[in-house]
């Protein structure tokens, strides 16, 4: 293939793309194959050839739709539709970290909103999925606010690339924040250590053992709390287990079950 590939082919709706030049995966097609082959049908690949992508380019651009297109022959407007559907697409280029603000409803009552606008602020001004500092470059951070982190029991949390930095404060979050644009790397409260963003778009794409991701994967704590896992260590402590699935009769109907202590 030649480094400017003609994706003008045309698809089975006998609509037509126009030129695109791919030269900046002209060394992704062997890392692109291997997605390919984790999977029976090629266009189930998408999802982590996207993440592939932004490893690339740092977000979702045209020639990143072009070439998720070109490598599992389907439709631009196909590979868009995905991009533009998962919030962790982005189609504007991203700083060398990414910065989420959680502001659902439990990390905004316990603080999550003040850290937004704080971080906001010290930023500049800036808004939802904007960059202070050239994308890509040492120190350039993108923000946005997340409707949900998935760890309420750690409210109010923040995640830089993915990693969690849990009951966060607004002084405690400008200082991660001040440390990442002076280059520096503090360590989350749990999981991997950081890296940056389009590292772990490479970890995304399934890809652990290369250089660029710096062993992150490897060298990952723990990933859960240990507050997180106190139901579950109380369940194995007891001998509790989940209840059997009720029978449905012919009416399709369920009995009542009834679990320890009485309650159904």
């Amino acid at each position: 293939m030649t480094s400017t590939e003609d994706v003008a082919r045309r698809s089975s709706t006998g609509r037509t793309v126009d030129e695109v030049d791919l030269s900046i995966f002209d060394g992704q097609r062997e890392r692109a194959a291997a997605i390919v082959a984790r999977y029976p049908q090629p266009r189930s690949a998408l999802l982590p050839l996207l993440h592939l992508v932004q490893h690339v380019e740092g977000h979702v651009g045209r020639a990143g739709v072009a070439f998720c297109a070109d490598v599992l022959d389907i439709t631009p407007a196909e590979v868009s539709a995905v991009a533009t559907f998962y919030t962790m697409y982005k189609r504007e280029p991203v700083g060398e970290h990414l910065v989420s603000v959680c502001t659902n409803t439990l990390c905004a009552a316990l603080g999550g909103d003040d850290i937004y606008a704080a971080v906001r602020e010290r930023l500049g001004g800036i808004g939802h999925e904007e960059t202070s500092g050239t994308p890509g470059e040492p120190g350039s951070l993108t923000i946005e606010h997340a409707e949900c982190l998935a760890a309420c029991d750690l409210a109010p949390v923040l995640t830089v690339d993915y990693e969690f930095f849990d009951r966060q404060t607004v002084d405690s979050a400008l200082e991660i924040l001040d440390a990442l644009q002076r280059g520096e790397k503090p360590h989350p409260t749990r999981g991997a250590p950081l890296t940056d963003f389009r590292s772990v778009e490479l970890l995304l794409a399934g890809f652990f053992d290369e250089p660029e991701v710096g062993g992150a994967a490897a060298n990952a704590g723990p990933s859960a709390d240990p507050s997180t896992l106190a139901g579950a260590r109380l369940a194995e402590e007891r001998g509790w287990t989940a209840p059997p699935m009720p029978e449905r009769g012919p009416d399709r109907t369920t009995e009542s079950t009834t679990l320890p202590g009485g309650a159904s």
